[in-house]
């Protein structure tokens, strides 16, 4: 089966984060295309893609190699590259490309300041100029601008196929969970039928459930979710005083059904906590 898909591979120099998304008519591709290291860059291997590229090329970005030698040497050194397709970004913020003579119609990148956008088996080349011109009008935190990237160019046609998965990879030092690793985001939508839609769902609820994301990554909750949590606190009773504060936080956690897996007087993530009393006033 061919990996097609489009993706976006970007450095955000005010977080010191590099960032992978990616969405394809194809199972789990967040299993195949992206590879990133907070001390190293980022990299998506896409068409027919080569899944040796990810380490090698994060092993040469950290020892200080350049994007554009990176594309080159790896391309360089295999017999299959008329059929590869990957981008590449390294600490500097410099980012390259390649396409292979081979790659199926439409296949094609773009490369600007800090990033790069390259698909295969798109509806034009449409697709990868909207995502460019996406990335670079964002003003969200970085995941959401790599998010941003991707409806653009869904919304520009994106893979002919259709659609099927979408991943989203986001790391910095220590911005894992506890600080243990450097996977600030980590999200996959293996099999949907609006794989892009869920993948933006699902990081609203990372932003919320996740305290130890750095502030970096932090925006306003989206409109929809602002208005269930509203809803529920609408429900929780008299809207007055701390106690009205603890029943909005049960009625937020019921909804999730965690009432049955947290202890009682378990910490809060505090961003909900927050959250919750702002609106309360």
């Amino acid at each position: 089966m061919h990996p097609s898909t489009f993706s976006i591979v970007a450095r955000d120099l005010a977080t010191a984060s590099f960032g992978v998304a990616v969405q394809s008519k194809f199972l789990a591709v967040g299993s195949v295309v992206p590879f990133a290291a907070w001390d190293a860059g980022a990299i998506a291997t896409q068409a027919w893609g080569n899944t040796t590229y990810g380490p090698r090329a994060l092993e040469w970005l950290r020892a200080g190699m350049a994007a554009p030698e990176v594309v080159q040497r790896l391309t360089e050194e295999d017999a299959g590259r008329a059929h590869r397709q990957l981008g590449v970004v390294d600490q500097a913020g410099r980012a390259a490309a390649y396409t292979g003579s081979e790659c199926m119609d439409w296949a094609g990148h773009v490369v600007g300041d800090g990033f790069s956008c390259q698909g295969n088996i798109l509806a034009g080349a449409a697709v990868a100029s909207a995502m460019a011109e996406a990335f670079r009008k964002s003003t969200a935190p970085f995941a959401y601008r790599l998010v941003a990237a991707l409806e653009a160019g869904q919304a520009a046609g994106g893979d002919r196929r259709g659609q099927e998965s979408a991943a989203l990879l986001v790391v910095r030092k220590e911005a894992g969970y506890s600080g243990f690793n450097d996977r600030a985001v980590d999200l996959r939508v293996d099999d949907h039928p609006s794989p892009i839609a869920e993948l933006k769902r699902i990081l609203d609820l990372h932003q919320l459930y996740f305290s130890e994301m750095d502030p970096a990554d932090r925006m306003d909750i989206d409109p929809k979710l602002d208005a269930e949590l509203r809803g529920l606190l609408t429900k929780s009773g008299d809207l007055t005083g701390s106690r009205s504060l603890d029943q909005a936080l049960a009625a937020y956690h019921s909804r999730e059904n965690f009432e049955d897996r947290r202890p009682e007087g378990a910490a809060i993530d505090r961003r909900v906590l927050e959250y919750m009393r702002r609106q309360l006033g």
